[in-house]
C-alpha cells in the first residue's frame, strides 16, 4: 500500500466509525436499536446520496478490496458471538410453544418467499432460477437473534415467559435458517469446479459435534478455573478463523464455521470465559469490524434509480416478509394457548431481522443469488421490519418498566381470554 492509500483508508475507518456510533447513538434515543443507525450510517455513505461522492471521497476505491477483507473478518466474529450465545436450554425449557411458532414462523413465509420470487424473477432473477427462489424463501424467514436480545434485554422482558419463549424461537429460527442456507448453497454449485469439497460438510460437522467438542470439554475439565488468558484468547481467536476457512474451503461460506465454532464451545462451568471472550471480541466487533461490514454493505444499496415499479416491488416484499412471518408465528401461539397481545408480541418480535438478515443478503449477493437492485430492496425490507418491533412492542404491551411489567406471569393460563383484553397485558 501507498502512503495515500493507508491514509485514505485510516481517516475514512474514522469517519465510518464515528458516523456509525453516533447515528446508533441518535437511533437508541429514538427507541431503536443501535443496528438501525449503523446500517443507515453505511447507506448513508452508498451510492443512494450523492451518488456516491462521500465513499469516493472517504474511501477511494484501491481501498475497497481491504475494507471487504475487514468486513469477512467482522461478520466470522459476530456469527462466532452468535453461536457462542446459543443456549440448548431455552428450547428444553420453553415447552412445545417454542419449536411450533419457529416451524410456522419459517414454513410460511418460505413459501410466500418462493412464490414472491416466481413474481419477482422475470425482473430480478439470475441464470439459477431454483436457487434464486430457495434464496428468497429463507431471506423472508429469517429473525436476528442478536437484536431480538436487546430488545427484550432493553425493555426488561428477557427473563419474563414472553421473553424466555421469544429467545427460545429466535434460536431455532437461526439454526433452521442458517442451516437452509447452507442446503442451498451445497445444492447451488456455488463452489465451481470443487463443488465435490462439500461432500466432505457432513463428516466436518460429525468432527466438530463428536471430536472437537469434546476435547475442548475435557480441556475444561481438567482445568475448572480456566480464565482468558492471552494464550486461551489466541486460541478461540485461532480456532473460530480455522473453522470459518475449513466451511469457506468446503464450498459453503465462513459463516458457517465460525457460527459453528461458537456453538461446540463448553457450556457448563464456562460462564466466566465465554463473558470474558464475548466482551473482548464484541467491543473490537461492534466499534470497528461491523460499521466497516455496514459501510460495505451501505456500498452496494443503490436506491437513487427507484421508480414506481421498484416501489411497488419494495411494498409486495415488506407485506409477504411482515405478513408471512407475524401471521405464521401468530397462529402457532395461539394455538398454543398464549394471550392474544403476547402472541402479537411473540409475532412482532419475530419479524426482526437486522444484522442477521444483511449477512444473508451480503451472502446472496456474493453468490449471485441477488442482483443489486433487489439487494437494494430487501435491505429496505430488514431496516423496516426491524425498525417496527419497538413501537408494536410498546402498543401491544405498554412501555418497558423496571421489573418488566405485565409481561411476567404464565403465558398459556386458563384466564388466557380475559388477560388478553388487559392493556397491562
Amino acid at each position: 500500500m501507498t502512503t495515500e492509500q493507508t491514509t485514505s483508508l485510516l481517516v475514512g475507518l474514522a469517519a465510518m466509525v464515528l458516523l456509525a456510533r453516533l447515528l446508533g447513538a441518535l437511533a437508541r434515543r429514538l427507541g431503536q436499536p443501535a443496528v438501525i443507525g449503523e446500517v443507515l450510517a453505511g447507506i448513508a455513505l452508498g451510492p443512494t446520496l450523492f451518488h456516491g461522492a462521500l465513499s469516493d471521497t472517504l474511501l477511494p476505491a484501491d481501498t475497497r478490496p481491504l475494507l471487504s477483507a475487514l468486513a469477512a473478518i467482522g461478520v466470522a466474529v459476530f456469527m462466532f458471538i452468535v453461536g457462542l450465545e446459543w443456549d440448548a436450554a431455552l428450547i428444553r425449557g420453553s415447552g412445545a410453544i417454542a419449536p411450533t411458532v419457529s416451524l410456522s414462523s419459517i414454513l410460511l413465509p418460505f413459501g410466500l418467499g418462493a412464490v414472491l420470487g416466481l413474481y419477482l424473477m422475470d425482473d430480478y432473477g439470475t441464470d439459477d432460477r431454483t436457487a434464486f427462489l430457495l434464496f428468497m424463501g429463507i431471506a423472508m424467514s429469517i429473525t436476528a437473534f442478536p437484536v431480538l436480545a436487546r430488545i427484550l434485554t432493553d425493555r426488561n422482558m428477557a427473563r419474563t415467559p414472553l421473553g424466555v419463549v421469544a429467545l427460545a424461537c429466535a434460536s431455532i429460527d437461526d439454526v433452521l435458517a442458517w442451516s437452509l442456507l447452507a442446503a442451498v448453497v451445497a445444492i447451488s454449485g456455488s463452489a465451481g469446479p470443487d463443488q465435490w469439497r462439500i461432500l466432505l460438510a457432513v463428516p466436518f460437522l460429525l468432527a466438530m459435534l463428536f471430536l472437537v467438542r469434546p476435547a475442548l470439554r475435557r480441556l475444561v475439565d481438567r482445568r475448572p478455573s480456566l480464565r482468558l488468558t492471552p494464550t486461551v484468547f489466541a486460541g478461540i481467536v485461532a480456532g473460530l478463523l480455522l473453522s470459518a476457512a475449513a466451511t469457506e474451503w468446503l464450498g459453503l461460506h465462513y459463516i458457517f464455521g465460525a457460527f459453528l465454532f461458537g456453538v461446540v464451545l463448553p457450556r457448563s462451568g464456562t460462564d466466566r470465559l465465554r463473558r470474558d471472550v464475548h466482551e473482548r471480541l464484541g467491543h473490537m466487533s461492534s466499534t470497528l469490524l461491523l460499521p466497516v461490514f455496514f459501510l460495505v454493505a451501505g456500498l452496494k444499496v443503490d436506491l437513487s434509480g427507484l421508480d414506481a415499479n421498484g416501489l411497488g416491488d419494495l411494498g409486495l416484499i415488506l407485506l409477504v416478509a411482515v405478513g408471512g412471518k407475524f401471521v405464521g408465528a401468530f397462529a402457532a401461539a395461539r394455538l398454543n394457548r398464549m394471550p392474544v397481545r403476547q402472541s402479537a408480541a411473540l409475532a412482532t418480535l419475530m419479524n426482526t431481522r437486522g444484522l442477521t438478515e444483511l449477512i444473508v443478503l451480503n451472502v446472496g449477493l456474493q453468490l449471485g443469488y441477488l442482483d443489486q437492485e433487489l439487494y437494494s430492496l430487501m435491505v429496505v425490507m430488514a431496516v423496516v421490519t426491524t425498525a417496527m418491533a419497538g413501537p408494536l412492542l410498546t402498543w401491544l404491551l405498554g412501555r418497558p418498566t423496571v421489573d418488566g411489567g405485565a409481561t411476567t406471569g404464565s403465558l398459556v393460563s386458563a384466564e388466557a381470554g380475559e388477560r388478553a383484553t388487559d392493556p397491562a397485558v
